[in-house]
């Protein structure tokens, strides 16, 4: 729970910090790309515990196909999840709530395609909604791997838990869950560009 409160504490530094240089212009551009490249040393570095730990690719090799099944959970819990609360959401249809859902925490490209098909409301609700499930995934990881196991993480994760989030995933669930975490992120990311405008073509 720790590392949670302290991801928590830099998170609310980081939109105090970006809310005053917005507002006092001190802040150079080129500091926008800085997340970018401290997602590659993160990536790397997760990389680095992967490779360098035999059973990561043990667990790789054991599950086979069974691997498959990880993402194939994820996107039936996510739409069934969504399906169920859907007629209790004001505002949006069946589609648009599936088609939000269906972003898998890919919180860039899913509210582009929403907002592009069925307007402005949507599209920001799908754009927080993701940023959420992110969020979420970094605090709460200690809480989903307690209810739900290993793959706990993993799915709440969804897309990111190949970037954003993987590095906390390896880190409470496991190296060897890494290999999963990043199978199951890949897998989501490519889903999204053909799952979002599928739904939302009906």
């Amino acid at each position: 729970m720790k590392n949670s409160l302290i991801i928590l504490a830099f998170f609310a530094a980081g939109v105090l910090i970006g809310a005053l240089g917005d507002a006092g212009g001190w802040i150079p551009e080129a500091l926008g790309s800085l997340s970018t490249y401290v997602l590659y040393v993160l990536m790397c570095l997760v990389g680095f515990g992967i490779g360098g730990d035999t059973d990561s690719l043990k667990v790789l090799k054991e599950t086979n196909l069974k691997i498959v099944l990880v993402p194939l959970a994820v996107v039936a819990g996510s739409l069934g999840g969504a399906a169920l609360i859907a007629a209790f959401i004001r505002g949006l249809d069946l589609q648009e709530v599936l088609a939000i859902s269906g972003g898998f925490g890919y919180y860039s490209l899913s509210s582009l395609f929403i907002t592009e098909l069925r307007g402005e409301l949507p599209g920001t609700i799908a754009l927080l909604a993701n940023i959420m499930r992110e969020i979420m995934t970094l605090l709460m990881t200690p809480l989903f791997l307690k209810w739900a196991g290993p793959l706990g993480p993993v799915a709440s994760g969804g897309a990111t838990s190949m970037d954003t989030t993987l590095p906390i995933i390896s880190l409470y669930s496991g190296k060897q869950y890494a290999v999963i975490a990043l199978f199951n992120g890949i897998v989501l990311t490519v889903l999204v560009p053909f799952l979002v405008p599928f739904i939302l073509s009906f």
